[in-house]
């Protein structure tokens, strides 16, 4: 994986964690809708985006303080570090 050697909390992952399944695990629960998902590479855990009504990866976020996350959507292939604010697309 290409990365930011500028940010540490992604150079420190090894292997992604993927969706186990395309649904955020929070909005199942409660039937509500999503618009993108991303997974949380400390937990793997998959959750909705901030465009979504319920922003539960952000919440994830502040909440846990897990630093990294990748896209979850078909044919997307990037990361972000919330603590660092830092983007990278990866092969």
């Amino acid at each position: 994986m290409h990365t930011d050697p500028s940010c540490s909390h992604i150079k420190e992952i090894a292997a992604l964690k993927l969706a186990k399944e395309y649904v955020c695990e929070e909005c199942i629960k409660t039937g509500d809708d999503w618009v993108h998902l991303r997974t949380c590479q400390t937990c793997g855990i998959t959750l909705c985006c901030d465009d979504s009504p319920n922003t539960h990866m952000t919440r994830h976020n502040h909440k846990t303080h897990h630093p990294v996350i990748i896209s979850s959507e078909p044919g997307e292939q990037w990361i972000w570090c919330y603590k660092d604010n830092l983007f990278a697309e990866y092969p």
